[in-house]
């Protein structure tokens, strides 16, 4: 299974068997699995979510928006139950290309992908259990 390092962004061969035994990335050797969310930019965001076999669950959000920062502690817990989805976050103010290029219209926006495809978007700040919820009914 690929899985990009969230670090360094380079593509790490990882047996599914294996993703529990705590990868490290063959490059800057950081963890490959850890359970909390992790930036992206306009230059990373491709590589990830292309990529990654694993679901990538994205956060659109922005600093000045008050619901975005009520919900960030509960997509972080989210993250702890969900060890194989990734979790990432991407500030729509410093990557515009990017949310753009998503249609990101409101914010929080979560956009879940898996196999480098789109497969559910929601709208609105979510609880860490409705978020887990959420993300169970679609994988």
């Amino acid at each position: 299974m690929n899985v990009v390092c969230p670090h360094c962004s380079t593509t790490n061969r990882v047996p599914q068997e294996r993703l529990d035994d705590g990868p490290v990335c063959a490059r800057c050797k950081s963890p490959l699995m850890r359970a909390e969310p992790f930036e992206l930019d306009d230059g990373s965001f491709a590589r990830h979510i292309a990529g990654t076999e694993l679901p990538v669950l994205v956060d659109f959000w922005a600093d000045w928006c008050g619901p975005c920062k009520v919900m960030a502690p509960q997509f972080t817990a989210a993250a702890a139950q969900l060890p194989h989805v990734r979790f990432a976050k991407v500030d729509t103010e410093r990557a515009r290309q990017t949310s753009a290029a998503h249609g990101i219209r409101s914010i929080p926006t979560l956009v879940l992908f898996k196999g480098g495809r789109e497969v559910a978007r929601q709208s609105g700040a979510m609880g860490a259990a409705d978020l887990v919820r959420w993300v169970r009914s679609k994988i």
